[in-house]
């Protein structure tokens, strides 16, 4: 009986899955409009995760010291792609400001292009998790005016 090579394995199972872009994607501009449109509605003070997803512009309130992004149901940013890991990227708040952390995941996380382990977020920073691109906003208490969040914002 002929045994399976480990790296023929490896190469299979490898083209089973579907690779994420491993470059920035092309900003569409009227992705870029609604983003715009977006970061002017957001009054409340705080971090925010804004993408697209299923043609719909989504609103993440960053409300807690972490988040985890992934495909598992226990994730508090779910994407139902086979480009997302289950446990793809956690966002920690920490006293110096916001980072990104890749979680093991097969696809990696990229910002500019470059796949990332750990990355310090900066207002305006966009991100890529499989084939979603995901922007980082993030309001200053001085910037921000009294109101609320936009109505369909997710606070996680």
């Amino acid at each position: 009986m002929a045994s399976i090579d480990s790296s023929a394995r490896q190469n299979r199972q490898t083209a089973e899955h579907a690779p994420a872009p491993k470059q920035e994607l092309p900003i569409d501009p009227a992705e870029l409009e609604s983003i715009a449109a977006t970061r002017a509605s957001l009054t409340e003070p705080g971090e925010y995760l804004v993408f697209v997803e299923a043609d719909a512009l989504r609103v993440v309130v960053l409300s807690g010291d972490w988040t985890r992004i992934g495909r598992s149901t226990a994730a508090d940013v779910r994407f139902d792609d086979p480009t997302v890991s289950r446990r793809h990227a956690l966002i920690v708040r920490e006293p110096d400001g916001m980072k990104l952390l890749d979680d093991r995941s097969l696809n990696g996380v990229f910002v500019d292009g470059e796949r990332i382990e750990r990355h310090g977020l900066s207002d305006g920073e966009c991100f890529l998790i499989g084939r979603y691109r995901i922007n980082f906003v993030s309001v200053a208490v001085q910037a921000a005016t009294a109101g609320d969040s936009p109505p369909d914002a997710l606070r996680v």
